[in-house]
């Protein structure tokens, strides 16, 4: 009889769920979720690239150890991106996320300037070890930028779904601590890889005649 008693709260409270699901209370949280599983594969991607660069300089410095300056840039700028703790919180910390994305896209600059560095050294360049690192660099890159876009899909999706309704509701009622994610900037030379094609032609110096200034104007 009890049981009976207790049946009719029951059912309120299970059509009360199914009410709230249907109107996506639960689509925040999930969306949430989803940023933080990208953001994941983003530090997963940058970390796998941070693993290989000790090898890949100490490769290069056994060729070309003249080029100390090169070498020591990309050990600092390593150190500069992995050093701080970057974590979940990043993504809504618009200050935070800038000095990570700020660190990364040192780190790729100083890196495509080791890979072109090798243009002079023939013998590192058919060295087996040194091949087979800017192979993996090369898959790494293409994992990053891949990884990046989808962070930037799912960041799309919960930023809009904060903002939209239903969503802006629940935002500003169940949900008044989410912070919209920031995405990756459309930065100049952020999402390109270091230049690792050593079979690149120097580009032609201007003409001596293309160099020289046009007719001044007389004065009157």
């Amino acid at each position: 009889m009890n049981i009976l008693k207790f049946l009719p709260r029951l059912a309120g409270a299970l059509g009360l769920a199914v009410v709230l699901a249907g109107c996506g209370v639960n689509a925040i949280p999930t969306k949430d979720q989803a940023v933080k599983a990208a953001w994941g594969d983003v530090q997963a991607a940058y970390q796998r690239r941070a693993d290989l660069i000790p090898n890949l300089a100490n490769t290069v410095a056994g060729f070309a150890a003249q080029e100390k300056s090169v070498l020591t840039a990309v050990t600092q700028a390593r150190a500069s991106a992995t050093q701080p703790k970057f974590d979940a919180s990043t993504i809504t910390d618009p200050q935070k996320f800038a000095q990570f994305q700020a660190a990364q896209d040192k780190l790729s600059g100083v890196l495509g300037r080791l890979m072109m560095i090798t243009e002079n050294y023939p013998e590192l360049r058919s060295n087996q070890n040194f091949l087979a690192l800017q192979s993996q660099l090369e898959g790494t890159e293409n994992r990053i930028e891949i990884a990046r876009r989808d962070y930037n899909v799912a960041v799309q999706d919960y930023n809009t779904e904060l903002v939209t309704i239903p969503g802006s509701l629940w935002a500003s009622t169940f949900y008044k601590q989410y912070k919209q994610a920031v995405p990756f900037a459309a930065a100049a030379g952020a999402q390109t890889a270091p230049v690792v094609n050593f079979n690149t032609s120097t580009a032609p110096a201007p003409s001596p005649a293309a160099a020289q200034p046009g007719p001044q104007p007389t004065k009157p």
